[in-house]
């Protein structure tokens, strides 16, 4: 485990401080997790607008022609008929059909692109990258240049427009280049908490600026704390959870986001799987009490029968109740069964839920 003084820090490190927010270890860097308070944080989110520091997230420039290139064959969506401006959610994967990471890729241009990935896997993430992009294209590392901020929450787009000019035309997962205090940058309409919202790509150097904007535009700071609580509600994977190199789509429950007309790294084992059959799967459930799952947490039937674990778990603040994402043999429950979740001395009762357990949010309005 890394040591205190090892962790990486955002450029915001210092105004996070500034609020006594509470700084954890997050993915090898030294994160946000709360300030006012979860709780606050959370219903400010689904009801107002929400600035979380996210410039731990990697972002990666690929140029050249998709297929020549490589980008093509190392990432499982279809990218050749994307269109300029718009960015697709996929996963990049070993030869074993394991996921490496998972990404957004936006082009930029016909030969142009850019992909955001996560901070913790940034490095061996780079290498796959080095490793498959061919001569016919060229690949640089742009994290450290670039500061990211999510604007998220129902007021975004009201907030941000009076003082980004044309910000409101964006449509979900598209972006587009927009003069933000004096700097061109690109802005993304993608989200991760099942809210309108927007991603802000800022000279890595120059973010605290960005920051105290948003500070005196009175939109409010959260942290990894809610910001996991929503995705959680959403249904959304994180990796290290529900994503890991020894775990596929087929088992994540992410098929829509792979493109089977196409080669990529992978692919050949997914076929294998596939045609074998799946034998897990993703489900979120909602306990019957309060009581909130914890990632390690068994699953079982009715009868007690041991039949996953949990991934991911929380507490709902919507719905008082906990919340949680697992692994499950594919035959063993649906929507609407009951199941059981905890060890062998305390077991809780929960139900499988429908994705997304929170469905009133405005994220596509």
């Amino acid at each position: 485990m890394l040591s205190q003084t090892s962790l990486k820090r955002t450029p915001l490190y210092n105004e996070h401080l500034k609020l006594n927010a509470k700084m954890v270890s997050f993915g090898g860097w030294e994160m946000p997790v709360q300030y006012e308070g979860i709780i606050k944080e959370y219903h400010n989110t689904r009801k107002g607008v929400s600035v979380f520091d996210i410039s731990h997230m990697g972002e990666f420039i690929v140029e050249g022609d998709p297929e020549k290139s490589g980008l093509d064959n190392i990432v499982t969506p279809s990218i050749l008929n994307l269109p300029i401006k718009s960015c697709r959610y996929g996963t990049m994967l070993n030869d074993q059909g394991g996921v490496i990471d998972d990404l957004i890729v936006f082009r930029i241009s016909k030969e142009k692109w850019m992909i955001v990935v996560n901070g913790a896997t940034m490095g061996k993430d780079e290498k796959h990258f080095q490793k498959h992009i061919t001569s016919c294209g060229t690949f640089s590392n742009i994290s450290d240049k670039i500061g990211k901020l999510d604007i998220q929450g129902p007021q975004s787009r009201d907030v941000l427009s009076s003082w980004i000019k044309g910000i409101e035309k964006l449509d979900y997962y598209t972006f587009d280049e927009f003069d933000c205090l004096g700097e061109n940058v690109i802005i993304s309409r993608t989200g991760y908490t099942g809210e309108l919202g927007y991603e802000i790509y800022f000279p890595w150097d120059k973010t605290t600026v960005l920051w105290q904007e948003c500070l005196r535009k009175d939109i409010k700071p959260a942290g990894l704390g809610v910001r996991d609580i929503l995705r959680i509600e959403m249904g959304y994977s994180l990796y290290g959870h529900e994503l890991e190199e020894t775990i596929s789509p087929l088992d994540a429950g992410l098929n829509r986001f792979i493109d089977w007309e196409k080669d990529f790294i992978g692919k050949k084992s997914l076929l294998k799987e596939k045609e074998a059959g799946v034998k897990r799967k993703v489900v979120a459930f909602i306990s019957d009490s309060r009581r909130s799952p914890r990632k390690g947490h068994k699953i079982y039937d009715q009868g007690k029968a041991e039949i996953g674990h949990v991934s991911s778990g929380t507490f709902s603040p919507s719905l008082i109740k906990g919340l949680g994402l697992g692994f499950v043999q594919k035959a063993s429950c649906s929507v609407g069964d009951k199941i059981l979740f905890g060890d062998e001395n305390n077991k809780v009762s929960a139900v499988i839920a429908k994705k997304p357990i929170y469905s009133y949010g405005s994220l596509k309005k």
